[in-house]
């Protein structure tokens, strides 16, 4: 079994606080046609490099149906940076048109399979999964990218088209796992297209 979900599998439950106070679980999404869930945190390069062009992706696809929330998976005792009142703070300063949500236990990381910070899941009316992967092919900076992966995928979603690049190789920061070194990873997770380069 795979670690990361698989495109067709349908969105993990979840029930998770939020920055602005309130309590969402997946339910709360229902009449959104589409769902992007991504996980991110606070202090990540990858993710600090490509917010911006996130926001304006978020910014772009709203009118036609598409929900973002993200999600800190990060140990706080790994890195203090990624702590909920640090998330507060984070919202407060930027303002991000996007739930901010906090997954202490790292059960929802777990479920997705979450990869990296960030790691981008498109899920269609049915919440079945029918894009995961990056953003943008140079998150550290976003003003550089070349290749927009999340813009093409919810351009051909919401225009009634099967997407035609399902699955991409997250680029970031590992997630911060409780207890664990910083850079570890569970020893089923790869990533999500493997190299035919011999």
């Amino acid at each position: 079994m795979a670690f990361t979900l698989q495109t067709g599998e349908e969105a993990p439950w979840f029930r998770l606080p939020a920055t602005d106070g309130n309590i969402y679980s997946l339910s709360d999404f229902e009449n959104d046609p589409f769902l992007i869930i991504f996980f991110t945190c606070n202090h990540c390069p990858y993710v600090v490099g490509s917010d911006e062009s996130t926001r304006a992706t978020a910014e772009r696809f709203a009118p036609l149906g598409v929900r973002f929330a993200g999600i800190n998976s990060n140990s706080e005792r790994t890195y203090p940076e990624d702590s909920f009142p640090n998330m507060v703070k984070r919202m407060e300063q930027y303002n991000f048109p996007w739930l901010y949500l906090y997954d202490q236990e790292q059960s929802v990381a777990m479920s997705y399979g979450a990869l990296r910070t960030p790691h981008f899941y498109l899920f269609d009316k049915e919440r079945k999964l029918i894009y995961t992967g990056r953003g943008v092919d140079n998150p550290r900076d976003a003003t550089k990218a070349t290749v927009f992966d999340l813009d093409r995928s919810l351009e051909e979603a919401t225009s009634g088209r099967p997407v035609s690049v399902p699955v991409t190789n997250p680029i970031g920061c590992n997630v911060k796992w409780e207890g664990k070194d910083a850079h570890w990873m569970p020893p089923d997770a790869c990533d999500l297209i493997q190299s035919t380069d011999f």
